[in-house]
């Protein structure tokens, strides 16, 4: 875990909030968790998306998914 990532109980308090998909198929290569660790890594240090570490997924996923969130108003909501 890095320096800025949530803890258990932080996460598990962001889980009741978070809205889980209904789609079938296979599972997600990287767990939102990560993802979203990845974001905030970004968000924290203010590098380019193409430097945010691999362990938080690939950045253009990472990024993916902010810009997702932030057009459809998650990021409001969190």
């Amino acid at each position: 875990m890095g320096r800025g990532d949530l803890t258990d109980e932080q996460w598990a308090v962001l889980e009741r909030l978070s809205v889980k998909g209904a789609k079938a198929g296979r599972p997600p290569a990287w767990p939102w968790w990560r993802l979203i660790d990845g974001i905030r890594f970004r968000v924290s240090t203010g590098v380019q998306w193409r430097d945010v570490p691999v362990e938080y997924g690939p950045w253009g996923r990472v990024h993916e998914l902010f810009r997702r969130w932030q057009r459809d108003g998650t990021w409001h909501h969190v």
